[in-house]
């Protein structure tokens, strides 16, 4: 994969604001950005809309849409979908949420998920956007996501058009699973592959384990294996690196984008 296609997703390097974001990429070439709905609303929707715009970058995702074992979501949701069509991105990234409080039930809460995201498809269609569930680790499944695996995303996904809803592919939450290949196949197979982000898992986790994904190659994941099995199942956008890192947030945002455009190209 080439700098055409690599985007950095704005928590890689969340110490940076906005502008300052937008300058770096426009000075380094990097063509698109994935960004996050809290930073954006502080700085104002339709003024990120503007910057990104004006400075020739491509927004590939908006992070994030889901959470619907909670209260509040269909409004959160569609408002989150509104600022998409702002943004001029077409893929609103799903962190589905996990369960709700005093259940035990995942079964009931993926139901709960299926249901909200078919209330929301066609809200998304008509605007032209696609809801992409991203599957995270099964260590996030009771507080965060209780869809685990990239098969259950296609479960929840095949429900409804391809064009309304697809699946996130992250390295980070799905290396170690021996059934993803074939669900990426499938995914590619009925045009619902709709994101793809690199990550890298190193041990020992952080005690918060929430911030510790390893910067690429220098963990676990064997990131080349996971770039052509994605373009294997035909995929050929955007290639989005995200970085929850302590570490990397503590450092000079600027130096941190150099290091992770570097590995990019690298690995």
């Amino acid at each position: 994969m080439n700098l055409d296609r690599f985007s950095v997703n704005q928590m890689t390097v969340k110490q940076l604001p906005l502008p300052e974001l937008v300058a770096h990429c426009v000075r380094l070439g990097i063509p698109g950005v994935g960004l996050w709905r809290e930073p954006v609303q502080e700085y104002g929707v339709e003024a990120a809309a503007a910057l990104v715009r004006d400075a020739g970058l491509t927004v590939t995702t908006l992070c994030r849409g889901g959470f619907f074992t909670t209260d509040g979501w269909e409004e959160a949701n569609r408002a989150a979908i509104d600022e998409c069509v702002t943004l001029g991105t077409d893929t609103l990234v799903l962190v589905s949420g996990g369960l709700p409080p005093g259940s035990r039930d995942l079964p009931a809460a993926r139901a709960r998920i299926a249901d909200a995201i078919g209330t929301l498809a066609p809200y998304a269609g008509e605007r032209g956007i696609r809801l992409a569930i991203e599957p995270l680790h099964p260590m996030y499944a009771a507080d965060r996501c209780a869809v685990s695996t990239l098969d259950q995303a296609l479960d929840i996904a095949e429900r409804f058009p391809a064009e309304q809803v697809g699946v996130v592919v992250d390295t980070y939450h799905l290396w170690w699973d021996d059934r993803a290949p074939a669900a990426v196949a499938r995914a590619g197979a009925t045009g619902r592959l709709h994101s793809f982000q690199l990550a890298d898992w190193t041990t020992p986790l952080p005690a918060g384990v929430l911030n510790g994904r390893g910067r690429l190659g220098t963990g676990a994941v064997d990131l080349p294996a996971w770039a052509a099995l994605v373009e294997k199942a035909g995929y050929v956008g955007p290639v989005e690196v995200e970085l929850f890192n302590e570490d990397l947030w503590a450092r000079d945002g600027a130096e941190v984008l150099e290091e992770t455009l570097e590995a990019f190209l690298a690995v």
